[in-house]
Parts: structure tokens; sequence; C-alpha cells
């Protein structure tokens, strides 16, 4: 529904940001990692986003990266796993120290976080080691070929054909070294169309 917000950061706090967007306020429930990684106050602010509907609630959840949102989504299709959960999982250890946990099967760890015992603990090693071991868009090295699938997808949904998609990608990473975020590669796509 909501995949981003992109605005001035109007307040933060370990919790929660709240971003303008047009003259709107999104309030967005963090992490402490994404926390650390917001800018000052009245800066410019880009949050990825999920958005949670209960029956008492509509809940926006803020993300400082795409990895993190994965694995946070990841986290709460988990039986026993709910956002506020996840949300403490992801404050209590970067997105990378939990990919490395849960592909070593580290009860241990996991069980250190609040609120997590050694059933939910085993259910999460259990139903995601798997995923995120077929998963190179959580691994340090291959963040590259995470942006370029997220580019496919968005350029097919926008009218791309498979084989279009993927040579103007490929033309993009040759002509700019420099690493592209989504939102660049997805810009200059839709230019060179």
């Amino acid at each position: 529904m909501i995949a981003y917000l992109k605005g001035l950061l109007i307040h933060k706090s370990p919790s929660e940001a709240i971003v303008d967007c047009g003259g709107v306020g999104y309030r967005c429930i963090i992490s402490l990692f994404t926390y650390e990684k917001l800018p000052n106050i009245e800066q410019p602010c880009l949050l990825y986003t999920h958005f949670h509907i209960r029956e008492d609630a509509h809940l926006l959840y803020g993300f400082a990266d795409v990895k993190e949102k994965n694995i946070f989504q990841m986290l709460i299709s988990v039986n026993g796993v709910g956002p506020a959960t996840a949300i403490n999982i992801l404050s209590a250890s970067n997105p990378a120290e939990l990919h490395s946990a849960i592909i070593r099967s580290s009860i241990q760890s996991l069980q250190s976080i609040k609120g997590i015992g050694p059933k939910t603990a085993q259910r999460i090693i259990l139903e995601l080691k798997d995923k995120l071991g077929k998963d190179a868009g959580f691994s340090v090295e291959n963040s590259g070929s995470s942006i370029k699938r997220d580019a496919m997808s968005a350029l097919q949904n926008m009218g791309f054909t498979r084989m279009a998609a993927e040579q103007t990608i490929e033309q993009l990473f040759r002509q700019f070294p420099q690493p592209l975020t989504l939102e660049e590669i997805i810009r200059l796509a839709l230019k060179a169309r």
C-alpha cells in the first residue's frame, strides 16, 4: 500500500519517527537500528514502510533500508511473531546479525532477545533458515543483486517486459559504476525508455 515515505523528518525517538510528506505527517514505528540511521530533525528522510492493518488499528512501520523491511516481513510470517515482536528483534540485533544467527541456528542468540522464548526461537530458525539461505539480498557482498531484483519487479509492474527490464538494468550498472539506489535505477530506466 505505502512502499516508502520521502519527506522531512519532524520527530524522532527510539521507537517512532514522524515524516512530513507534502504537509501530512506520517507516524512510523521504528527499530533502534533505523533510529540510529535517521538524519537530524528538519532534514530530508526516506523510510521504507510496511502498512499493518489490525481490527483496532492501522499501523505504519518504518525501516532504514529494504533489507531491514524484508527481514521484518519474513519475521511476521512466522507463526507467533507479530509486528511488535519483530520490531523488538530488529531493535536488539541489526539485520546482518539476525541473518547470521538464523543461518547458524543460534537459538541462544535469539533467546537473548526480550520476548523470545526457546519455542519461538526454534520456530524462527526452522521457518526462516531456508528462506534466508536462498535470499542473496541479505548478504553484504550481494546487496546489488537485491537491488537488481527489486528494480526488475518494479519495472515489470510499470509495463517493461522482463527482457527489456533486464537489459535496461544491466546497461545502467555498466554505465554507472558507483552503487545506484532503487529509486535512481527506476528514474534512469524510465528516462531511457
